[in-house]
């Protein structure tokens, strides 16, 4: 990982622009789950109001066209009460100075040497993720000492509570990226997800991390012959290993 107050080179316009997913490729496993399962748990009628919609709302978030309303149920039963995101900011930046040592476990190292990498190299470094973009973005200050761009899924009010409003996946990925001014070719991508296709087909080197071991076959086709697929050190998910330095 990188060093507190590290300094790194500026990036220059069109500098090339590295994209980074973050859960499963820089960090070990969904950090949104874990943030609002925290969320939930805080409070029983939390816990008993989640445990109630699970049957209904948990095999949405199994399916792409269904994702982000099964996401969005579980963040509102987190998120009851809360009527503007920046609340849930303040929860977020709680969570992580409260997990600090638990965060840290699940970052990945070789994965945050690579961002320290590109950003020593002067690329335009920017991260894209599927969960709170503030989630992404205090891990990374907080813990790995990286200060990055990061685009991610936007909240808003829903039903006295909050609700993806805007889920940074697939396609609306490339969307979001391109309105936060990030409209250059994208040099490198970085992700372990098959939902993040378009961002993979759209790089000029596209590399796959940490994918589940069943899509690795689809990974091969349907990428450019020897697109690296690889494997920074989840367990429990496929590519070629690669040593810790």
């Amino acid at each position: 990982m990188s060093v507190k107050g590290k300094q790194y080179p500026k990036a220059q316009a069109g500098a090339p622009l590295v994209v980074f997913d973050f859960d499963h490729t820089l960090y070990d496993g969904d950090s949104g789950s874990h943030l609002f399962a925290w969320l939930i748990r805080r409070k029983a009628w939390r816990q008993a109001l989640a445990l109630l919609m699970l049957p209904v709302f948990m095999p949405l978030v199994a399916f792409l066209p269904t994702r982000r309303f099964g996401i969005s149920a579980f963040v509102w039963a987190g998120t009851v009460g809360f009527h503007r995101p920046r609340e849930l900011d303040a929860l977020i930046d709680r969570y992580v100075a409260t997990h600090a040592a638990q965060i840290r476990q699940r970052l990945l190292p070789i994965g945050i040497e690579v961002l320290h990498r590109h950003r020593e190299a002067g690329d335009r470094v920017v991260v894209a993720t599927g969960a709170p973009p503030e989630l992404a973005r205090a891990i990374l200050a907080f813990v790995a000492h990286e200060d990055v761009p990061v685009v991610g899924t936007q909240v808003g009010p829903r039903l006295g509570g909050l609700g993806a409003k805007r889920h940074c996946h697939n396609e609306m990925k490339m969307t979001m990226l391109r309105e936060a001014g990030f409209n250059d070719e994208v040099a490198t991508a970085y992700s372990d997800s098959s939902a993040d296709l378009p961002l993979l087909l759209a790089a000029r080197q596209p590399v796959v991390v940490n994918p589940k071991p069943q899509r690795v076959d689809m990974f091969r086709r349907v990428l450019p012959a020897g697109t690296p697929i690889l494997n920074w050190g989840c367990r429990k998910r496929g590519g070629d290993a690669v040593p810790v330095a």
